[in-house]
């Protein structure tokens, strides 16, 4: 396997439009699944040395811009960062991890689903159903769960989904929310990214009031069985799920729209609580 380190942006273009070609930052989501043969690749673009990594102020409206290479412990005491996206850092990893792994790794991580972590020829594998539906589905999704079952894992994309923060590739800028894309028979991938396509920064407005709330298995350092953040403006409060679909779950209607599985119906009590909780704390 080959290493390369570009020394700007402008060099991704050679380096990393290739097929074969994986970027790595702080290492705690890639290394893991290419050590498990999940993900394979013939070189690695180490993106350290290029990638943003400060907090800075945005004058125009009193949010923030935030490198993608920040890492999650910077963000969780930074008091620029709106409180919901300082308490999903906060509650997204051990500390270790939490001080290696970066924001714009955590928006990429993969599902925890164990049918595809142990590459079962499931959808995301390219195979022709989902064994979640079938099998044991305790922690999987109650929205958006039709053709695959599994349940995004990161407490943070549900947080910038809230605050309606917008993020800059090499290539464009698009809202976080639009990263995401629900797998179907014709893209079984769940981001919207390209080959070659690296998160370079995201801007994240200034909330009124913002929260993030955490039901999980252990008191700390789990992943979300759900996940709930609130960000209030001006123009109303938005929610936004983590743990409940395969991608970041912006909620629309209401948590009665769910369609759980056997094993999952009790993840809508648990949502319908915490988005009521969220709700309150938001005014």
């Amino acid at each position: 396997m080959e290493l390369l380190r570009p020394s700007s942006v402008e060099a991704l273009d050679g380096a990393g439009a290739a097929d074969g070609t994986l970027f790595v930052h702080g290492g705690t989501e890639v290394v893991p699944l290419l050590r498990d043969r999940i993900l394979t690749a013939e070189r690695l673009v180490d993106v350290r040395g290029i990638v943003p990594r400060g907090v800075s102020p945005l004058p125009s409206d009193g949010g923030v811009t935030i490198g993608a290479g920040a890492t999650l412990a910077e963000l969780e005491v930074d008091p620029q960062v709106p409180d919901a996206l300082r308490e999903a850092c906060r509650l997204a990893a051990s500390p270790q991890l939490r001080n290696m792994g970066s924001i714009g790794g955590n928006l990429l991580q993969a599902t925890r689903c164990w049918y595809w972590r142990l590459k079962f020829p499931c959808r995301l594998h390219g195979g022709d159903r989902c064994h979640a539906r079938e099998g044991e589905h305790r922690e999987h999704a109650i929205f958006g769960n039709d053709f695959c079952a599994s349940a995004h894992p990161s407490d943070v994309a549900a947080a910038l989904v809230a605050l309606d923060a917008t993020l800059r590739t090499n290539r464009r800028e698009l809202q976080v929310r639009d990263l995401y894309r629900l797998p179907d028979d014709a893209n079984r991938e769940t981001t919207t990214l390209e080959q070659g396509e690296l998160i370079l920064e995201l801007r994240v407005p200034r909330p009124e009031a913002s929260v993030y709330l955490k039901a999980m298995d252990r008191k700390r350092w789990a992943f979300p069985l759900v996940g709930v953040a609130a960000a209030r403006t001006d123009a109303g409060t938005r929610i936004a799920l983590a743990g409940v679909a395969p991608v970041p779950w912006l909620l629309e209607g209401e948590v009665d729209a769910a369609t759980p599985l056997p094993q999952t119906a009790y993840k809508v009590d648990v949502a319908r609580a915490l988005v009521r909780r969220a709700r309150a704390a938001v005014g």
